[in-house]
């Protein structure tokens, strides 16, 4: 994002978590806001969540977050409006500075009879205001119950359906808080700096900074970008992740589908603009099953104070270490860093925004295609870049031939006076030949003696005259015909008819004959290659297990053996090897038993 910077310094004041233990060590403020001015405002706001900068657009407007000020009924701090006229100051492109409160107004006005509230307008000069009526915890809690018990109606009915998933608001507050993102994404275009709050600022402040983050930078629609936005946003600046998920037993109020919101939101950005986005919608579900599963100790406390006490980074594995090593089940097929603008600006109509089927009834196979279309397209791109691979090395083999063919026809006459006599000598000791097989005694050790004696052979280094006689009868100088006898079954050498006189082999067609000899041996010298990569994939159509017997739903991904090109489940194909039939070289994944055979090991776990 370009800091440090003039107008924006790191600060040390939260080094060892004194000022607010919610916040991260590393913190972004103002460099031309004093310390006092900050202590100041951490002691007016909530839990000492004093503004800081989040993102920095190349604009120079700054999103910044904190949590409500403590400001009652007429409560004020110098200081704290001069820390954000500091913010204000530091965009030379602008004249004000936008506060966005995510509540809805009256909640707003209610929170000051207990000495909280919001920013008074009188004090803050050069600043507007917004609301955006993002509902508290306790109502998104309950929305999102009724919603789960209407897709749990029995008997189900399409009318009962409807009318339970209107009824339960959810996707009125999903739409709420795209919308609340989509003006902050508007308002920081314009060049105007925003600095978003809630009550205390780690739950809707979170979603809707991050959310907007999403629309404003590229990176973070990528995997290592999401990874990183996650950390930022939600880790680092303390969602209460023990609290909200229910971790550990605790108070019931605080549980809330706060984080579960906000991946229902970035599913339906996916849904919008599908090819924005380097992720897929598996993505979204492994991450928010494993946010529940505390399998890993990524989400593992309330804060990275929590998780530092807890010595999470030894005692625990990172989920992001487990993505990164399946991350190609998570790649979008449609993502094109190209096709879409840095900015993405949304259409928010109502009919925009869907009932994520894939999340809220998953286990229900009987309402899921059945194919997912992104797994199609995975495996057709797979397939394709397959294919490319193998063509490159074909068409890199075809020209190593042409070269070679090229050098054979400005070598001597030698080589071709060389076949001509291996010719005749084949025919010749057909006739002689007593018996099945003796034409196999021979090697080159025959080849040296007429060299010596006639002067017109040189030695063919390792091939033997059975290869020779292979290669002449491969394509076409010579036939080989069997006879039966009484007493002996003899093999009778002789010149195909429809090849050229072997006395016109020098004048005319030797260099027809080498040519057809060099692509015969370059046909015979990639063949293993063309058998290690599978042409013809088979179709996810009607495959409803693996080899192992798990079976296949709409959740599990399907995977193809680039080697045999069968269908098999995530654990049946952990594997990669490089394919022999592949230019590249890189390791593709393959099954066990096509592992096995590849490498040449006595096991999967042996190479």
């Amino acid at each position: 994002m370009g800091v440090p910077c003039e107008a924006w310094a790191p600060t040390t004041l939260n080094h060892n978590y004194e000022i607010c233990d919610t916040y991260p060590q590393e913190l972004y403020v103002p460099a031309s806001a004093p310390t006092k001015v900050i202590l100041s405002s951490s002691k007016f706001r909530s839990k000492g969540r004093f503004p800081v900068l989040a993102y920095l657009h190349k604009n120079q407007a700054a999103l910044c977050r904190s949590s409500q000020p403590l400001s009652g009924f007429s409560a004020r701090c110098e200081e704290d409006e001069q820390l954000l006229d500091c913010i204000l100051r530091s965009n030379p492109n602008t004249s004000h500075m936008i506060v966005v409160d995510t509540r809805p107004k009256i909640n707003a006005m209610a929170n000051r009879a207990a000495g909280k509230g919001y920013e008074n307008e009188a004090y803050y000069e050069n600043i507007k205001f917004h609301f955006s009526g993002i509902e508290n915890i306790h109502v998104m809690r309950a929305s999102l119950s009724k919603q789960i018990e209407t897709c749990q109606l029995v008997p189900p009915s399409m009318n009962g359906f409807i009318s339970g998933v209107e009824s339960s608001g959810w996707l009125k507050h999903v739409r709420s808080v795209l919308e609340t993102a989509a003006f902050i994404t508007a308002s920081m275009m314009e060049g105007v700096s925003v600095l978003v709050h809630c009550s205390d600022g780690w739950d809707r402040t979170a979603q809707t900074c991050a959310l907007a983050q999403l629309l404003l930078d590229p990176y973070y629609r990528t995997i290592q970008g999401f990874q990183t936005l996650i950390e930022k946003e939600w880790l680092a600046f303390g969602h209460k992740f023990t609290d909200r998920c229910g971790h550990i037993q605790g108070d019931a109020k605080e549980v809330s589908p706060i984080f579960t919101q906000f991946i229902d939101c970035v599913w339906q950005l996916l849904q919008i603009l599908p090819s924005a986005f380097e992720f897929n919608e598996r993505y979204l579900l492994v991450l928010h099953d494993h946010v529940y599963s505390c399998q890993y100790g990524t989400f593992i406390g309330n804060c990275q104070k929590d998780r530092v006490d807890l010595r999470l980074t030894d005692r625990t594995y990172s989920l992001w270490g487990f993505i990164r090593s399946h991350v190609t089940e998570y790649r979008n097929p449609l993502y094109r860093r190209d096709s879409t603008t840095d900015v993405l600006r949304l259409n928010l109509c109502p009919q925009s925004v869907r009932f994520w089927r894939g999340m809220y009834n998953r286990f229900e196979n009987g309402i899921h295609p059945r194919e997912p279309l992104g797994d199609l397209l995975a495996a057709t791109t797979e397939h394709t870049q397959s294919l490319t691979d193998q063509a490159d090395y074909l068409t890199k083999a075809t020209s190593v031939a042409l070269r070679r063919k090229a050098v054979s026809q400005v070598v001597s006459i030698v080589p071709l006076q060389r076949i001509t006599w291996l010719k005749s000598e084949l025919e010749r000791r057909g006739r002689n030949s007593p018996r099945k097989g003796a034409d196999n005694l021979c090697d080159n050790r025959f080849l040296e003696e007429a060299q010596q004696n006639e002067g017109k052979v040189e030695g063919l280094g390792v091939l033997g005259m059975q290869e020779i006689e292979e290669s002449l009868v491969s394509v076409g100088a010579l036939t080989v015909t069997h006879h039966a006898d009484a007493d002996i079954t003899s093999d009778k050498i002789a010149p195909d008819a429809n090849f050229i006189n072997p006395s016109h082999l020098i004048q005319g067609s030797g260099k027809k004959l080498m040519s057809q000899l060099l692509s015969h041996q370059a046909c015979r010298a990639v063949t293993p290659e063309l058998a290690s990569v599978a042409l013809d994939w088979k179709t996810f159509r009607n495959v409803k297990e693996c080899s192992c017997s798990t079976p296949f739903d709409h959740f599990s991904r399907k995977h193809h053996c680039w080697r045999c090109g069968e269908v098999f489940c995530t654990r049946c194909i952990d594997k990669k090897t490089a394919l022999p039939g592949h230019l590249s070289q890189q390791p593709v994944p393959v099954c066990r038993p096509c592992y096995k055979d590849v490498t040449r090991s006595v096991s999967v776990d042996t190479p």
